[in-house]
């Protein structure tokens, strides 16, 4: 499995990749800076990766999941409820999105982030 590090002011955390294509459009982009974006308890910035919706695309997520949104070109990292979530405050995306990996750790660590904050993505060396 592929692990990512991820970096946006005093945020240092790690990803680990899925096997997926869409994981490795997205490895073989790296590095990848972007401007966050908070949606509820979500991050999402664009990236320069252009991939299509997959087969296992969904829009129901597990706390900590990172996905692609296609319609963005955006990682999304999900770390609680977000605005489309129902009543059990589960993370929910806008519109399917392709699952690509987990945050190693304490995903509630992105609760930091603000909008237009920097945010990088790099192999983890």
């Amino acid at each position: 499995m592929k692990r990512i590090n991820i970096t946006a002011g005093d945020l240092m955390a790690q990803a680990e990749l899925s096997e997926s294509a869409c994981a490795s459009a997205v490895f073989d982009s790296l590095p990848i800076e972007g401007e966050v974006n908070t949606w509820g308890q979500e991050v999402y910035f664009s990236t320069p990766v252009d991939a299509d919706l997959s087969r296992d695309a969904r829009v129901d997520m597990e706390m900590g999941e990172v996905a692609y949104w296609p319609p963005g070109k955006a990682i999304c990292i999900f770390f609680g409820a977000t605005p489309a979530s129902g009543s059990d405050g589960k993370p929910r995306a806008a519109s399917s999105v392709n699952p690509i990996g987990r945050i190693v750790g304490d995903a509630t660590a992105f609760r930091t982030l603000r909008d237009g904050q920097k945010i990088v993505l790099t192999v983890k060396s």
